[in-house]
């Protein structure tokens, strides 16, 4: 099958929807599908308010229909809501091109929490955006829940996954800091309440691995912390087993692929009971959930490698990649006359 994946997060992004993205290509081509992606990259782009690393593509319209006619996909899959995915929406409509979309992020809560814009008011957004797809992957079955609680009628599951060769458990000092440690990573910024981490009065020593908006504030205000920029897979692996507790105090993740990534290097996880860690660390012994955050660190420390890594091999990358092409609605061909067919 062939398949053009749109999307307006990609590099030099470093986020779970690229991480995403990327492991869903590798996976359909080595399943024997052809993928074209279609990425900020081939446009003129300005930088997000707030958000300068995110790229807006400029007047992509033209650019996009002449990609997406050369390509001539049997399916298209729209994976944000950006100006890209604006415009690829558009597309599809006016060709009468069967497409599928995707919920990655929480973004009316990121939104709210930023700009004060009612939850309301961008979920009228999303549910005309979504509402002429086939179907909107959602990553988690709470996430499913939710989107059907504001009336999306057209949800199904794609789950996710970790590799399992990059992260796993190996012997790292890179974290040469007071024991016990702990270790957030991904994106510094409101939504992701990183500073609900850094003001526990934990034991040992505290890293922080990532950028974002929030970055120069907390380091600031939290000078005791370990800062880490941003770091690629085999990296972020060892930094990954060299802590003893992976925190995750975000409350608004869909899924959280960093929580897999700690697991599959055996560390055990500490986070609220909110979406994301729910979906994750269900009813399993791999981490630690409570709304006191500094009491699930503490039982998390309790918590043996081997029962973290154990868990985080139920999750692979094939199986969340098949579950993405069963989504897929491909365009019917025309059918070719036979030679010498008669009427």
């Amino acid at each position: 099958m062939k398949v053009m994946i749109v999307t307006d997060a990609w590099e030099p992004q470093v986020n779970g929807v690229v991480r995403t993205l990327k492991s869903t290509i590798r996976e359909l081509t080595a399943l024997g599908h052809q993928v074209d992606l279609l990425t900020p990259l081939e446009f003129r782009t300005i930088p997000c308010p707030t958000y300068p690393e995110i790229r807006l593509s400029l007047l992509p319209k033209r650019h996009l229909r002449e990609r997406i006619d050369k390509f001539a996909p049997d399916a298209l899959h729209i994976a944000t809501e950006g100006p890209l995915g604006l415009a690829a929406r558009a597309y599809a409509i006016e060709h009468k091109l069967p497409f599928t979309t995707a919920y990655h992020t929480r973004f009316p809560e990121y939104v709210q929490a930023r700009f004060g814009i009612p939850l309301s008011a961008t979920y009228r957004f999303l549910h005309w955006f979504h509402k002429r797809s086939l179907a909107v992957m959602a990553p988690t079955p709470v996430v499913k829940h939710d989107l059907e609680q504001f009336g999306f009628t057209n949800v199904v599951l794609w789950t996710r996954g970790v590799d399992l060769d990059i992260f796993h458990p190996m012997e790292s000092k890179v974290l040469n800091t007071a024991r016990p440690i702990f270790l957030y990573v991904g994106r510094v910024a409101v939504e992701k309440n990183v500073e609900a981490f850094l003001k526990l009065d934990l034991p040992g020593s505290k890293w922080v691995a990532g950028e974002g908006p929030a970055l120069a504030e907390l380091k600031s205000r939290y000078p005791q912390a370990n800062y880490l920029g941003v770091l690629n897979q085999a990296e972020l692996a060892k930094v990954y087993a060299a802590a003893d507790v992976f925190v995750f105090p975000s409350r608004t993740d869909t899924f959280g692929l960093v929580l897999l990534e700690a697991l599959a290097c055996g560390t055990p996880v500490a986070a609220y009971p909110v979406t994301g860690p729910i979906d994750v660390l269900g009813t399993g012994t791999a981490g630690a959930m409570n709304e006191d955050l500094q009491e699930a660190c503490l039982e998390a420390l309790k918590i043996d490698r081997a029962t973290a890594r154990a868990w985080a091999e139920r999750f692979s990358w094939r199986a969340a990649s098949e579950q993405f092409v069963s989504h897929l609605k491909p365009r019917p061909r025309p059918a070719m006359q036979e030679s010498g067919a008669t009427a």
